[in-house]
């Protein structure tokens, strides 16, 4: 980074600042620990040669922090893949159910937005199609910061929400689904080679906010890879140019997902089932009639308090699966 002409590629500059931090982030609280562990043995030996009964409780309380930490630390160890310390593209798209599921895909929108901000994880929106009364219909956001990708891929699947529905006038309970996709951000060239003869481009005008560029111009990007029918959309960005290719990254992102989803199936096929997520599948419930629960059926891990994880309070759900998940990679 100190080398002369470090900052005139920002996009390179940017990748090597980000890998950095997600180094630092790993690295750093081991040095810290080993620290604070080295000194709380110096402080234990000469509290017990004074034989200071009260030195001694508080460093009962101090080891306990200090295993805590460690326990966090072990967790970190979880996020073993080549692409778990990536940025990632989040999306969110809401079920079956037209006004019930867009604002239960607005809701998840909200809990995961307090979720990034608490892990002060930076997130910009590329797309969004809103619902026809009221949330979203689909969203895809950009999310940066220390394994973002990691966390975020125990995240992928299908949530569901049991409720009163506010916009039912006879207050019936309802179920709405939501679906959560994750797939890495890729800085360098991942190989993924697209011939544009393959691809539809549509060029159209961003809605939403954004004054008169949005009406007068069709700067928003949509591209349809035909062999395998995927789209993917950018308008988030003032110049044509700009989401194109925004959105072509997006692209080779999940061709190369998808090309690794092909492989592990094979891999699968061979080891038996290993409790993969697949899209489709329900991974979560929300329940808040006719009692209070959220519970992660992978993992069985639960919580009473409904309103916290609404709030964002999703950790002790990732942690548990991403114990989940290495304990069957181990078994396997």
């Amino acid at each position: 980074m100190s080398k002369e002409g470090f900052w005139g590629s920002p996009d390179s500059a940017q990748s090597v600042v980000s890998r950095l931090s997600a180094l630092k982030s790993v690295v750093d609280p081991i040095e810290e620990l080993q620290r604070e562990v080295q000194d709380l043995a110096e402080l234990f030996e000469l509290a017990a040669t004074e034989s200071d009964r009260d030195e001694l409780e508080q460093l009962e309380d101090d080891f306990a922090a200090l295993k805590k930490r460690c326990d966090e630390i072990e967790l970190t160890g979880l996020l073993s893949r080549p692409e778990d310390s990536k940025n990632c593209f989040f999306s969110i798209h809401a079920g079956a159910g037209g006004t019930e599921s867009c604002d239960w895909a607005n809701m998840l929108l909200r809990m995961y937005s307090r979720y990034f901000e608490s892990n002060k994880y930076k997130f910009a929106e590329l797309d969004i199609t809103p619902g026809e009364e009221v949330g979203v219909r689909s969203i895809t956001l950009q999310v940066r910061g220390p394994f973002a990708f990691g966390k975020l891929s125990c995240e992928v699947g299908v949530h569901r929400l049991v409720r009163i529905s506010p916009f039912d006038a006879q207050n019936r309970r309802h179920t709405s689904f939501a679906a959560v996709d994750c797939i890495p951000e890729f800085d360098e060239d991942i190989g993924v080679e697209i011939d544009e003869e393959d691809c539809r481009i549509d060029f159209y005008r961003a809605s939403g906010a954004g004054g008169q560029h949005v009406n007068k111009v069709s700067s928003a990007v949509r591209i349809t890879h035909i062999p395998t029918g995927i789209v993917v959309q950018c308008q988030n960005e003032r110049s044509q140019h700009k989401n194109r290719a925004q959105a072509m990254k997006v692209l080779k992102a999940r061709l190369y997902v998808l090309e690794q989803q092909k492989r592990d199936a094979e891999v699968a096929k061979l080891y038996g089932d290993k409790g993969e997520i697949a899209w489709g599948n329900q991974i979560r419930s929300y329940v808040m009639q006719p009692y209070q629960m959220v519970k992660d059926h992978r993992t069985n891990h639960q919580t009473g308090d409904v309103q916290a994880v609404l709030d964002g309070e999703v950790d002790a759900f990732i942690e548990s699966y991403l114990r989940h998940r290495a304990k069957n990679k181990a078994k396997s």
